[in-house]
């Protein structure tokens, strides 16, 4: 979009953006969390610990979440290369990975918070708030670039029908 930002019609698209990116980031938070505790303590007990559960977890909600972004946050942007988004939006969540896996790395193993709950409000609550917050932007800027989304229609603005 180009030109003045601050109209109506923008803030409803934006509006519509980010809760349409946080419904599905919304999906992918719940299939993380739930696979990272199904991994953490039926799949993955024991040696692997709460990190190989995060990093499992992560990979499994990147499919669910690409597919949401793609079909439903930014289904109006095309894509010069699918490959490219593709390669883009795995770098991105790895990054974002990293965020969740350094928080909770930093409470498990360095503040020697180890229980469930502690695992879980670092890694699920803090690590995913930050990922999603650079996600965001980083999606927006770099990956889903391929064009604008449908223009929604100003009501603001004359009525075409009624000014001829």
């Amino acid at each position: 979009m180009h030109g003045d930002r601050s109209g109506p019609s923008w803030r409803r698209l934006a509006d519509r953006e980010v809760a349409t990116f946080l419904a599905v980031g919304g999906a992918g938070y719940i299939t993380d969390v739930a696979a990272f505790n199904w991994l953490r303590d039926a799949a993955l007990p024991g040696t692997h610990g709460p990190l190989a559960a995060k990093v499992g977890a992560v990979a499994i909600a990147t499919v669910v979440t690409y597919l949401g972004n793609r079909l439903l946050t930014w289904r109006g942007r095309g894509s010069a290369s699918r490959r490219r988004e593709v390669a883009l939006f795995a770098v991105f969540n790895v990054v974002g990975l990293l965020i969740s896996v350094l928080t909770l790395a930093l409470t498990h193993d360095v503040l020697g918070l180890t229980s469930r709950l502690a695992d879980n409000l670092s890694g699920n609550v803090l690590g995913v708030g930050l990922g999603t917050a650079f996600r965001y932007w980083t999606y927006r800027r770099f990956v889903f670039v391929g064009g604008e989304p449908p223009a929604q229609p100003d009501h603001e603005q004359a009525d075409p029908l009624l000014t001829r």
